[in-house]
């Protein structure tokens, strides 16, 4: 990959990992600002658990993601960034433009989805 594509890439991971930071910032704070509230009426008890129950599996989603970044930023700082983890190709520019932490080429990440634990 040259220069020019991989610093767009690291850019485009930096922002991504800039934003997700963010979300989970901000949904740690409204957590943290609702479970603190005294509620009495059952349906609000109710309401709150459920919010909270959804808040918390987009926030463990985007920590898994904000790995995938970080892990992706150190592979541009090894010289390896690009290459998928199971054939050792390099993953298409277009994959990389809609998943920029990809670890694998599509035809690899079709086989990983089918036996993830191989």
């Amino acid at each position: 990959m040259n220069p020019k594509d991989l610093k767009v890439f690291q850019e485009m991971l930096i922002s991504r990992k800039r934003q997700i930071e963010k979300n989970i910032k901000t949904t740690t704070k409204e957590l943290e600002e609702l479970n603190s509230l005294e509620l009495n009426d059952e349906g609000d008890i109710a309401s709150i658990s459920t919010d909270n129950t959804i808040d918390e599996a987009i926030t463990l989603q985007q920590r898994k993601e904000l790995a995938e970044i970080e892990y992706a930023l150190s592979k541009i700082s090894n010289n390896t960034y690009g290459v998928c983890e199971m054939c050792e190709e390099k993953i298409g520019t277009h994959r990389l433009k809609v998943k920029p932490h990809a670890k694998y080429c599509m035809v690899c990440r079709e086989i990983y989805e089918k036996n993830p634990k191989g």
